[in-house]
């Protein structure tokens, strides 16, 4: 399974990174013209000014080219996975300084690995489309679907809530973060946490995303434990790690 997505993921990161498939799997970094291609997905408006990606090889750097003399030096001799370290990100922040930018924290990225039946543990209700419309501004669903307001480059597609009578115990959802690629975020009410209500509603929302032939992807934070736990329990495996530069006050 892990084999199918992996290489459907080069495919898509060769468009957000507007590099080639080769790229991701070469021996040495590969710095890239920051071009904002059709199907890429989009989490900051207007042309990128720099995004970096690995797979855990080599590192590509797509960026505006007035970053590309730095980036040549930064790069060349330093182990691809290792710029994601601190001491290289705060170089790199140093540098997008003097251009009004800075980096984000670090985004670790999951990908289907194994399959996970369904059951019947917890009262489920699904959502669609414009049905999630009622959850959005609620401060309890701030990752499964968008907050406060709809996003139209990332719409929201599913919603699944467990219940217990008339409580909302956690939801899940994923939104369209490009054509056919499904992220997938959860909260879980802290009244519910350590039941395994998040692991439960991930698992079906990936397998119902499968079962329409769309890509189910997961994302968290390198410190948040928790939600790595539930990507694991959920049949997912870490596939890439990515971070992206934004503009000052944003």
């Amino acid at each position: 399974m892990f084999k199918k997505y992996y290489e459907m993921l080069l495919r898509q990161l060769s468009v957000d990174f507007n590099c080639t498939p080769e790229d991701l799997r070469a021996k040495e970094n590969i710095i890239t013209v920051s071009e904002p291609k059709e199907g890429r997905r989009s989490y900051s408006p207007g042309k990128p000014f720099l995004q970096m990606v690995t797979l855990g090889r080599n590192t590509v750097i797509m960026a505006d080219e007035c970053m590309h003399g730095f980036l040549r030096g930064f790069a060349r001799d330093a182990e691809g996975h290792r710029l994601f370290e601190f001491d290289y990100l705060a170089k790199l922040n140093e540098e997008l300084a003097k251009y009004g930018y800075h980096m984000n924290p670090t985004h670790h990225m999951f990908l289907p690995d194994r399959n996970i039946e369904d059951d019947e543990r917890f009262q489920v209700k699904w959502f669609y489309g414009s049905d999630i419309d009622r959850f959005y501004g609620d401060p309890r669903f701030p990752n499964a679907i968008a907050f406060p307001v709809p996003c139209p480059v990332r719409p929201d597609r599913i919603a699944a809530v467990a219940v217990e009578g008339d409580n909302i115990m956690g939801m899940t959802g994923c939104s369209e973060d490009a054509p056919h690629w499904q992220q997938i975020g959860i909260d879980v009410l802290p009244q519910y946490r350590s039941k395994g209500i998040g692991s439960y509603l991930v698992s079906l929302l990936r397998n119902r995303i499968i079962g329409m032939g769309d890509v189910p992807f997961y994302g968290t934070a390198a410190a948040n434990i928790m939600s790595q736990n539930i990507a694991f329990n959920s049949g997912f495996r870490p596939a890439w790690v990515e971070t992206e530069a934004v503009k000052n006050g944003e």
